[in-house]
């Protein structure tokens, strides 16, 4: 019981990962100005005006706010769905590839470890696309050197990797590796790597509409500087705590949906991209290391 209390209290204490360091900047201002509206009345200067209140209803204000999360983790849990489905269909065509395609000449045992280490380069190329980043050593390890130039001349390098992946599948079928049935199994189970990428793209070339971000911080912003002009007359000096204390509230939530909103990059809140391909590479790695029982 203590440690999980210890945990709680560490979690709250914790900076890294919060969004303290994107709002603290504006919390202090308009903490500032709430002391500042303390001042002025205290020497007398009608600046109680309560009636403000009435100005942005909470709820409205609120509701927005949940809005804005709500579709921001949306992205977020979409982007997370996305990578487990490609994950998934990573292992499902690597154990297909590996235990169905006959191995016919002493090559082919090697021909398939290449088409697998595709698979874990369709997904670091995938990684490094979403982030906008250029072709790095990651890619060199897995792929021919000559694929390796070819990619970095790329738009698009996953759909690449796909096509010299899918381009390995016809190969086997013409060689009469794998039969029709084994090829549509594959080439499906391809098509929905292909189609996840899709769905990382859209989540990355989707923003958040420019009209309602704005007049969602122009509400936030008159929200807070009209606050203490509402409650000065009750809290008094407390005025610029309270005010500080609302912003910080108000403004956490909305930049934990400008934090979550595209989760492929850097942030200690995006999705472990790189702990995921990682993940993938172990997986194909631990994977040729089996000798299917129809190839001894």
């Amino acid at each position: 019981m203590v440690r999980k209390e210890a945990q709680w209290l560490q979690t709250a204490l914790r900076i890294k990962g919060s969004v303290i360091s994107a709002i603290y900047q504006q919390v202090i201002l308009f903490g500032i100005f709430g002391v500042l509206i303390s001042i002025l009345y205290h020497f007398k200067v009608p600046v109680s005006q309560p009636i403000l209140g009435s100005v942005i209803p909470s709820i409205v204000l609120g509701l927005l706010l949940v809005f804005r999360t709500n579709t921001a983790y949306e992205r977020f849990w979409e982007g997370r769905k996305s990578w487990g489905s490609m994950v998934n269909a990573i292992r499902n065509l690597a154990r297909q590839i590996w235990v169905s395609i006959d191995e016919k000449e002493p090559e082919d045992k090697s021909r398939k470890i290449d088409a697998l280490n595709l698979l874990v380069a369709f997904g670091v190329s995938t990684k490094l696309h979403l982030r906008g980043e250029p072709i790095s050593s990651d890619l060199e390890e897995l792929i021919s050197q000559s694929k390796y130039i070819k990619l970095k001349n790329m738009n698009n390098p996953p759909l690449e990797v796909a096509f010299w992946i899918s381009d390995y599948l016809e190969q086997q079928y013409n060689r009469n590796c794998i039969n029709s049935y084994q090829l549509a199994s594959l080439q499906s189970l391809l098509n929905l790597l292909v189609d996840n990428l899709g769905a990382c793209e859209r989540i990355l070339k989707t923003p958040m509409p420019l009209a309602y971000a704005i007049h969602l911080k122009q509400l936030l912003l008159l929200y807070c500087f009209l606050l203490p002009f509402q409650i000065v007359q009750s809290l008094g000096w407390w005025t610029g705590f309270i005010s500080a204390l609302v912003s910080f509230t108000l403004l956490g939530i909305e930049a934990i949906g400008l934090e979550i909103e595209n989760p492929f990059g850097y942030d200690e809140n995006d999705l472990p991209l790189d702990a995921i391909c990682t993940n993938i590479k172990l997986n194909i790695d631990d994977l040729t290391t089996l000798t299917p029982s129809v190839h001894k």
